[in-house]
């Protein structure tokens, strides 16, 4: 497992909006704003089976996700690694918990919720500034 530095630490910790980027199976990057949660060894995302970044990540499993200090613009932590696990979350609750984590709450499950994943991601490199 990588270290995240603890100077760092906090804009995993703290709900920052995060920017995850994947390759596409032309070699183009495709790069999303994403709610995440850091959980020990992992990152976690909410996202659906429907969408690109899915299918970008079941054919290359690398992934990148970097999230600015919102206070500082020159400080950021980026986090490299892989597709570890996809978890099927049909029920969208995984959404609903990180919808909460930044701030907004839903009263029902969100209409895509059949074909919600948790997207895991293994920690395989981080940069900081």
């Amino acid at each position: 497992m990588t270290t995240i530095p603890e100077s760092h630490r906090a804009l995993l910790d703290q709900p920052n909006i995060g920017h995850l980027a994947t390759l596409r199976p032309d070699g183009s990057i495709q790069l999303n704003d994403m709610w995440f949660a850091f959980e020990g060894e992992h990152l976690r995302f909410t996202h659906t089976t429907t969408r690109r970044k899915f299918r970008n990540l079941l054919e290359n499993p690398a992934m990148t996700l970097s999230v600015t200090d919102p206070g500082n613009p020159y400080r950021y932590i980026e986090v490299r690694g892989r597709l570890a696990e996809t978890v099927t979350d049909p029920t969208g609750s995984y959404f609903t918990e990180l919808n909460a984590r930044y701030g907004s709450v839903l009263s029902a499950p969100p209409a895509d919720a059949a074909d919600r994943v948790i997207l895991v991601m293994a920690i395989d490199k981080v940069n900081t500034r």
